[in-house]
């Protein structure tokens, strides 16, 4: 908005309580209020996550042996076909309403969140090529973690998904693993890594890959120790690859196709290798 100029013949002098005029800069904010910012973010989302993942794990703790519990990522909400579609399609577009605050913080700084995240298309071909390797390697490397975590109760047994077959089960749980993408990608890489940086400036790069990997850890520890152990090292990965390329797309991509294929392949995988 252009900023209004008063007149000179019978301007008024402004009293205390006028409204400020706008002048169209970006408000400059300060450590303390940036540190606010991150704790009414992560409280709304995923650290949030993390309290509520800790309590789960230690209640489970007191039942059983993980070994011989369950955890169910993508939960059908009702026996009613309607209700269970209107349930997780709205379950998925509340949840994405944390990256939809970050982005609209950005813009009140006069900054594009999509080009300063690196979400944006780019360079699509190498975001592509890096998110299907990182698919890969880190896919191969969360069978091996599950498998090793099973072996040695440490981990529940992981149903990705169990809402019913229905035409709109496949976009639905398409739609969930794309939320899930966004939303840690975006908060626990992306902004998590610019707000740290400016409210640490003397802290390591290291440190913050850290920080956001054993917090990214922490919200998968309903599942057990092995998962809790899997996204730590998958934190500290994604951290590094950010750090060195900032671009947060090859990680958004490399996430939906992890999740793309636990909720809808993973169960024939493990068939595959239990026979194998």
């Amino acid at each position: 908005m252009k900023p209004t100029t008063p007149e000179v013949s019978g301007q008024q002098p402004a009293s205390a309580t006028d409204p400020a005029p706008a002048t169209g800069a970006p408000v400059p904010m300060s450590r303390r209020f940036l540190g606010w910012e991150l704790a009414i973010v992560l409280g709304l989302s995923l650290g949030r996550s993390a309290v509520y993942a800790v309590l789960q794990l230690a209640e489970r703790l007191t039942l059983a042996p993980l070994a011989e519990q369950s955890s169910t990522v993508q939960t059908s909400r009702s026996r009613a076909e309607f209700f269970d579609l209107s349930y997780q399609v709205l379950d998925s577009l509340f949840a994405l309403f944390p990256v939809v605050l970050v982005c609209y913080l950005f813009f009140l700084q006069g900054v594009n969140p999509f080009r300063r995240f690196g979400l944006d298309l780019r360079r699509p071909g190498r975001d592509l090529a890096l998110g299907v390797g990182l698919f890969l390697i880190i896919g191969l490397g969360t069978l091996v973690v599950y498998g090793v975590g099973r072996a040695a109760g440490i981990t529940t047994e992981i149903i990705p998904a169990d809402v019913g077959e229905h035409w709109w089960t496949t976009p639905v749980l398409i739609l969930a693993a794309l939320r899930h993408s966004l939303l840690e990608e975006v908060i626990m890489i992306a902004y998590l890594f610019d707000r740290a940086r400016r409210i640490w400036p003397r802290a390591g790069i290291w440190m913050i890959i850290l920080a956001a990997a054993a917090l990214r850890g922490a919200y998968h520890l309903y599942q057990g120790f092995g998962p809790g152990i899997g996204n730590l090292l998958m934190g500290i990965i994604f951290g590094w690859l950010y750090h060195r390329y900032g671009r947060v797309m090859p990680l958004v991509i490399a996430h939906l196709l992890l999740d793309v294929v636990a909720f809808l392949a993973f169960p024939l995988v493990l068939q595959l290798v239990q026979l194998q």
